[in-house]
This record gives C-alpha cells, structure tokens and sequence, in this order.
C-alpha cells in the first residue's frame, strides 16, 4: 500500500494544480464579465458620451450590485459582512435616488421605471 501513495502522488499535485488554475481562469473570466456588464450598464443609461458618474449612472451601477449581492446571499445566508455591504449600498442608492427627485423629478421617474424599482 504504501508504494501505491507515492506514485499517486504527482498525481494528486497535478490535479490539485489544473483545480487550481482552472480556479484562477474562471474567477478571471468573471471578472471579465463583471467589466463587460458593467460598461453594458454604464452605456444604457449615462446622459451623454462620457458621463460614468452622473447619479443616473450610479444608480443603475448599484442596481446591478444590489441585485448580484442579493443572489449570493440567497446561497449564503450566514455571510454578514456581505449583508452589511449590501445595507450600505441600498442606503447609498436610496440617498442618491433622493437627491435626483430633488434636483430633477422627470429623470428620477424614468429611472424609477427603467429600473423596475418600487416607488
């Protein structure tokens, strides 16, 4: 038996390292999806052509964030620090979501409705 751990050995290592490296590529990939969707959003709702951060834009941004969160904590229901990084984007979403009704009431209702959001 003893003869039979050694030679499964590198084995084991070279298994362990294409988990690892396919680890590495998928994170990286969704990474890359992360930016791609990102930009999808950025592009969907900014005022103009270089708009990135207009109140507009983050909203949509914190939508998007809000709601990825949200699935993870449906499959991780014990992660608090994720909860409490969700509490304070949807404080932050709400605090911008104020200001846009104050400043520029038609926008916030188109946003509202893009959105889905209630109100």
């Amino acid at each position: 038996m003893p003869t039979e751990d050694k030679e499964l050995s590198p084995v084991r290592k070279q298994l362990a390292k294409e988990a690892f490296i396919h680890y590495l590529f998928s994170k990286k990939r969704e990474a890359m999806l992360d930016q791609e969707k990102k930009q999808e959003v950025i592009t969907g709702f900014r005022r103009h052509e270089s708009d990135t951060g207009s109140a507009t834009v983050q909203v949509a941004l914190l939508t998007w964030r809000i709601q990825q969160l949200t699935d993870h904590l449906r499959q991780n229901q014990k992660d608090h620090s994720s909860r409490r990084g969700l509490l304070r984007m949807v404080s932050r979403r709400r605090k911008l979501l104020d200001y846009l009704n104050r400043t520029d009431p038609l926008s916030y209702r188109d946003l509202i409705g893009r959105l889905s959001l209630r109100k």
